[in-house]
């Protein structure tokens, strides 16, 4: 089962389900979230829930998504309540270019490990803990709020003072803190983690920064478990061609990482336990264009696609102009 929002022709929000082939609007609700906790107050899940509003008419998701009418497939009434969050180095080949970044700045002498490969070692010898164990904490990095979500199909904006605009094809998880402080999984989705990796080259350390960017994921929400092995492509179009292509992989069979010890060490923390709040927490990825030399330029258009997760999510860049910051005391 697949979950879409969008914007019927009447410019309403709605949300859609494909189930058995086809997609059908969704009757009595107009957000994935308004749905997830209507499911929350009954029993039987988000399947439960869509059954007891009914289904209207069937809706051509593809249309939608051509003419911009999809919507990232859950948002939050208030958009400074749904965390965007991620995981590195938790796949396997994931450290490779981190690794050799560091390395061509002479951060470690040939032969001596980096931070970076450290850790992924440390995923590898304890990422997939057995017996209810939690295993070694990941890599971990904030990208922001819901304010920097960009809808699928609309551009994602590189600020002014960023020194590059990459894409990362990720899968992300979707959750929903219910009223007892308990995230509860609805889904995944595919997602472009999209980041600044010059910034990141300079020093690590600047990590944090070179993930302060937008992102986009979607279309669609895949409602139940992540499938075990994911193969995808993700590739750069310019000027209406195929600039790069290659093929990204993900779940469990490819990573160093179980889900749920991603989930443990995420949502270990009190403040991700927020009744209402909302959580897109991106699991990381191998396969990155910046690795092969690609540098973007605004209006090249990232596409990412798993036929697993429905629709393809593709978004052009669009650079901003500069944004004066005028700080002044109020004493």
């Amino acid at each position: 089962m697949h979950l879409i929002q969008y914007f019927d022709d009447n410019g309403t929000r709605a949300v859609g389900v494909t189930r058995d082939g086809a997609t059908r609007k969704v009757e009595g609700v107009s957000s994935v979230y308004e749905l997830a906790q209507a499911a929350l107050a009954g029993l039987g899940g988000l399947s439960a829930a869509i059954d007891a509003r009914g289904l209207g008419g069937t809706v051509d998701k593809a249309a939608l998504l051509a003419e911009g009418r999809l919507l990232a497939p859950i948002d939050h009434p208030d958009a400074t309540h749904m965390h965007v969050t991620g995981t590195g180095l938790t796949h396997l080949g994931s450290a490779a270019t981190r690794d050799a970044m560091h390395k061509s700045n002479g951060e470690k002498p040939a032969g001596e490990l980096t931070d970076s490969m450290k850790m992924f070692r440390m995923g590898l010898e304890n990422g997939k803990p057995t017996g209810g164990e939690k295993g070694v904490q990941p890599e971990w990095f904030y990208k922001g709020n819901g304010h920097i979500v960009s809808n699928p199909g609309h551009p994602i904006p590189s600020p002014s003072f960023a020194l590059d605009a990459g894409e990362e094809p990720e899968i992300a998880g979707i959750y929903l803190i219910d009223a007892n402080g308990q995230p509860r999984r609805l889904g995944f989705a595919l997602a472009n983690e999209f980041s600044d990796h010059v910034t990141e080259r300079i020093n690590y350390l600047y990590l944090a920064h070179s993930k302060l960017r937008a992102c986009s994921f979607g279309p669609e929400l895949r409602v139940g478990d992540l499938p075990n092995h994911i193969e995808g492509m993700s590739r750069i179009r310019r000027d209406g061609e195929v600039l790069w292509e290659k093929p990204f992989l993900s779940g469990e069979d490819n990573m160093s990482h179980t889900i749920a010890n991603l989930e443990y060490h995420h949502f270990k923390y009190g403040l991700f336990r927020e009744p209402g709040d909302v959580h897109v927490h991106m699991f990381g990825t191998a396969t990155l264009s910046f690795a092969d030399g690609i540098s973007t330029k605004e209006n090249d258009i990232f596409e990412i696609e798993e036929s697993q997760f429905g629709l393809p999510l593709r978004n052009p860049v669009r650079l901003e102009q500069e944004k004066p910051v005028l700080i002044s005391g109020l004493y």
